[in-house]
């Protein structure tokens, strides 16, 4: 080998030496850049520090998920499960301190708040209207339905859509000579609750009679599902079903819903305006613990069947961590997340229930 051929075979592992040094620059220079980018490596060193469990009501469980999700996005830091189990298991286990929170659309009664030992206190955080949704096709036009009259159809005591006491508020449609068939809960549920309270507060007949609960005995006389959208998918399947859902679950299916009859004798169709209108005639009454029932509400604009849905908060929790973290998210809910109740079905908390709200959550320790 001649010194030529040394000096080129040199150069050529020199240039290697230098090309392996570059390229390890570079990857170190990335990989540090990465680290600092916002939204990449910080995003990926980001872990939950709080994780909060909640369960309950199917009412408003499309709004608190939305909630949750927003919320998580904005506060890596916390890491917030719901499970919508119905009404009446949220109540039993927030008695139960198995969750960190429950939901329900009935509230706690005194004996239930008194029996946890680190206090409870009742949070409006929502509000919906449940509608009587059903499946009648052909029919050329709106269903009304006056109080008497759904008040028999759930008693039994009317089973034919053509039975003469529907034709009378429904001249101009066609009914069909069909027997009429219930589509209700199986679950204990607040949904259940709420209509319960409504039918019990205008019919002397159900109040002595199925009465108010999260859960009534049908006895074979409706088909039942779990959660409202399982009751919503039963009537969109079933010809001839009517059955009570809340208003969001019944508009995503695209079922249509009866209008009814309200207290001042007006027949109202299900919507957010007479929704808000139920609630802001009636909210002047709302009592220290916030548990307001509006069973049959005032107003000409009133729909009928109106509910606050509640969450179920501890006064006193041991982690202060957790403590803090459920304040954020629940205040944030009743501020920010107001704006997501509408576009979901729901109505919007009065300033002056929110505000009620707000307050009894910095009191949380």
């Amino acid at each position: 080998m001649n010194g030529r051929d040394t000096v080129e075979r040199g150069g050529r592992t020199w240039m290697r030496t230098i090309r392996f040094i570059v390229i390890s620059a570079v990857a170190v220079l990335g990989c540090l850049l990465l680290d600092r980018t916002p939204g990449i490596g910080q995003m990926a060193a980001a872990r939950p520090t709080v994780q909060l469990q909640g369960a309950g009501a199917t009412f408003p469980a499309p709004l608190y998920k939305k909630w949750i999700a927003t919320f998580m996005a904005q506060n890596p830091d916390v890491a917030v499960e719901y499970k919508d189990v119905g009404s009446g298991e949220g109540v039993k286990r927030f008695l139960t301190r198995t969750v960190d929170f429950g939901a329900s659309d009935g509230a706690l009664t005194d004996e239930q708040m008194a029996s946890v030992s680190d206090g409870a206190r009742l949070v409006p955080a929502t509000a919906g209207i449940v509608v009587l949704a059903y499946n009648l096709p052909g029919l050329g036009g709106g269903l009304r339905l006056s109080r008497d009259v759904y008040v028999d159809i759930f008693l039994r005591k009317i089973e034919m859509w053509n039975d003469p006491r529907i034709h009378a508020i429904n001249p101009a449609i066609k009914l069909p000579n069909r027997s009429i068939v219930i589509a209700a809960r199986q679950d204990g549920s607040g949904t259940t609750f709420a209509l319960a309270n409504h039918l019990s507060a205008v019919s002397p007949a159900w109040r002595q009679g199925p009465g108010v609960g999260y859960s009534i005995d049908w006895s074979g006389r409706a088909m039942v599902a779990r959660g409202n959208e399982g009751v919503a998918g039963l009537i969109k399947n079933s010809e001839g079903a009517i059955g009570y859902v809340e208003y969001g679950f019944a508009e995503r299916l695209g079922l249509p819903m009866a209008h009814l009859q309200n207290k001042a004798g007006r027949y109202v169709a299900p919507s957010h305006g007479s929704g808000q209108a139920a609630l802001t005639n009636n909210v002047k009454q709302m009592p220290t613990n916030l548990r307001l029932y509006v069973p049959d509400p005032e107003g000409a604009e009133s729909y009928p069947i109106v509910s606050l849905s509640w969450l179920l908060i501890y006064d006193h929790y041991q982690d202060p961590q957790k403590a803090a973290a459920l304040k954020r998210f629940v205040t944030w809910g009743l501020s920010l997340g107001q704006l997501n109740a509408v576009e979901l079905g729901y109505i919007a908390l009065p300033t002056k229930v929110a505000s009620l709200s707000r307050a009894s959550v910095e009191r949380i320790q």
